[in-house]
């Protein structure tokens, strides 16, 4: 049973429902500015890639409503993210908005529910649903999920970005008219065998030259 373990009531993300009550029905709307986690482990989004910033700001609109299971939480988190253009490895801001929604059960509640279920699913729904521990939970692992399915995993400063040359890495857009003379694969190594008969039509010509100033000093 995945009961949440030592939730710290200071902790910002942690939230208390005890002024909602275990009556069915109640009903209490939250506002709260929560600082972003950092760490591989914890940050909200993909290191290196895109990510809401460690302590950045998070705007959290939260509702919470008693059901007869537990407390069902409904949200949206809004925070900006940091990111590099994916083309053109520019940095960028990004506005993310992510919606959430989870039911943190009574403790209880898995006894009165568990001979309805067959033993397989049981252990199977254990494994996934999330309990309140003496009326609190905590919401930093539903932030995080909703955060980083928020992210855009190719995020681009423009649709229409054209990205790097990808002969010398000038960026293109600084540059619209950039571009390398082509050379045909075919003719290249024509082009070699040209020069190389021109190098050796220059020798023939400077031994050439160099026979006649013989003979003249003669």
């Amino acid at each position: 049973m995945a009961v949440n373990a030592r939730l710290d009531h200071r902790n910002p993300l942690v939230f208390d429902t005890h002024e909602l009550g275990r009556r069915p029905g109640g009903l209490q709307r939250l506002s709260r500015s929560v600082e972003a986690p950092g760490g591989a482990a914890t940050a909200f989004g993909i290191p290196g890639v895109v990510t809401v910033p460690e302590n950045a700001p998070v705007e959290l609109d939260i509702r919470l409503e008693s059901v007869m299971e537990g407390v069902l939480v409904t949200g949206t988190a809004r925070a900006e993210a940091e990111a590099e253009c994916v083309r053109c490895l520019e940095p960028l801001g990004l506005d993310v908005e992510a919606d959430f929604q989870e039911m943190f059960s009574y403790p209880d509640a898995d006894e009165r529910g568990r001979a309805f279920t067959e033993p397989a699913d049981d252990a199977e729904d254990d494994e996934d649903r999330l309990f309140l521990e003496d009326g609190l939970f905590d919401l930093e692992p539903v932030l995080r999920d909703a955060v980083v399915l928020a992210l855009p995993m190719q995020p681009v400063c423009r649709e229409d970005c054209p990205g790097l040359c990808s002969e010398c890495g000038a960026r293109l857009a600084d540059d619209p008219d950039h571009h390398h003379d082509a050379v045909d694969p075919r003719w290249a190594a024509l082009q070699g065998l040209a020069g190389t008969d021109q190098a050796g039509e220059k020798d023939e010509m400077s031994d050439a030259e160099a026979g006649v100033d013989e003979k003249q000093e003669k």
